[in-house]
């Protein structure tokens, strides 16, 4: 049922009865692939056999740039046909003036459990406009079998583990496996690829973009070196093919047997030691790796929040469901299952969380402390922000451009998008 005389009706029974079984169709677009869709699914399906109501998924596109885009369409139509929307770390600057306001509805004992860092970034203009879901931080995936085989440690240094790759790549292919390459990461031209810039450039001390006072950073000689390093990958110990590598297609090949070192998301973990998983049981992770003695090891702060579109028209069931998704006992749940790290603190010290990720004790200090892209600044000019710096570095790792030519232009555009360093994009 729809429409007033629709909302008449459970009005009425709401008054006589309470909460009534079926009172409610939510709406949810989470997940897109494999076991983020599946594990989402049994997780909103097992709050409708608690509270009556039903739940209906929504499949979104599995790049995060296509699903932004679709939902700013849907919401700029005021369109009521996803109550719950995925969002991701980036997002809520955006999306916020199109997004329901949480504030009311969660204690704040609850959201003190959850790390404040992402609190924040989830509140705009005193709203809370999403509750973490999942926090992410970038990896350094590596094939332990192999490192030990060929006597070499986990690398410290991007020029380590350069220099590792080309040797057990060789190694590989002399012994028969020609597929082998040494790295992959996501290289395609895509909110992925300014993820693994952040890093790159972070980790040679060259900044990250954007200061946090909207000065333009990313034109430095640090920078220069980091791309052009990235961009010597390509070709040598990572396939040209890496250039229209996406998360999933990354996974592919390092999960195949057929990649020594692979950049990722924590995600990965539970696929690639899965029982059928070619790799299984010969997996390590590690801390991304520095740029050299003036570098730190950097991680990109990621992740997933939930969040309520204001044109819901089941927002009260919408607000439930996203209350249950984000609790700790379905945190702890998707944590087990499938590697998502909590965003709940005291999760990082529970046992069974911790025997089925057991590097999350590790990573503990990289999810908090990790390195936040320039949303926060750039506003809703960000997503204009990292198109064009997907874009420039991609020329760059593709050889259509030197490094510090690219930067040179890219910080004269990115001149031009704040408005002389005004952000006026900002929410």
């Amino acid at each position: 049922m729809r429409g007033i005389a629709a909302a008449a009706v459970l009005a009425t029974l709401a008054a006589l009865a309470g909460p009534a079984a079926g009172q409610a169709t939510v709406a949810i677009s989470c997940g897109a692939v494999g076991m983020e869709f599946a594990l989402c699914r049994e997780g909103a399906e097992a709050w409708a056999r608690q509270t009556g109501n039903r739940v209906r998924m929504v499949s979104t596109p599995g790049s995060a740039t296509e699903r932004l885009a679709l939902y700013q369409q849907l919401l700029a139509a005021r369109s009521g046909d996803i109550d719950v929307l995925q969002i991701d770390v980036v997002w809520p600057g955006i999306l916020a003036n199109h997004l329901a306001d949480l504030s009311g509805h969660v204690g704040r004992e609850t959201l003190d459990q959850h790390f404040a860092a992402i609190v924040r970034n989830n509140t705009v203009a005193g709203r809370l406009v999403a509750m973490p879901w999942f926090a992410n931080a970038g990896l350094l995936y590596y094939r332990r079998d192999l490192l030990a085989k060929y006597g070499r440690r986990v690398p410290e240094t991007w020029k380590e583990m350069a220099e590792t790759a080309r040797i057990v790549m060789a190694g590989e292919r002399a012994a028969g496996n020609d597929r082998m390459w040494g790295y992959v990461f996501q290289g395609r031209p895509y909110e992925g690829l300014t993820v693994n810039v952040l890093e790159w450039l972070h980790s040679h001390g060259a900044g990250t973009i954007v200061a946090p006072d909207g000065a333009i950073t990313v034109n430095n000689p640090r920078a220069a070196a980091a791309l052009a390093r990235a961009a010597s990958w390509v070709g040598t110990i990572a396939p040209r093919g890496v250039l229209n590598y996406a998360e999933e297609e990354a996974r592919g090949v390092f999960q195949s047997g057929n990649a020594v070192f692979m950049r990722n998301w924590p995600y990965a973990w539970g696929l690639v030691n899965a029982a059928d998983s070619p790799v299984g049981g010969a997996v390590g992770v590690a801390m991304l790796p520095r740029g050299g003695p003036e570098g730190s090891h950097a991680a990109a702060l990621g992740g997933e929040q939930l969040a309520v579109s204001r044109y819901s028209r089941s927002r009260e069931a919408a607000i439930d469901l996203v209350r249950h998704l984000t609790g700790r006992a379905e945190q702890k749940r998707r944590a087990i299952a499938g590697g998502f790290n909590p965003t709940i603190e005291a999760l990082y010290q529970d046992p069974e969380v911790l025997a089925a990720n057991p590097f999350l004790r590790e990573l503990h200090g990289a999810v908090v402390n990790a390195v936040a892209r320039p949303s926060g600044v750039a506003g809703a000019r960000y997503n204009q922000v990292s198109a064009e710096v997907w874009n420039a570095v991609h020329a760059v790792l593709s050889g259509r451009s030197e490094a510090g030519a690219a930067l040179q232009r890219l910080e004269r555009t990115l001149e031009r998008v704040s408005r002389g360093g005004r952000w006026r994009g900002r929410p």
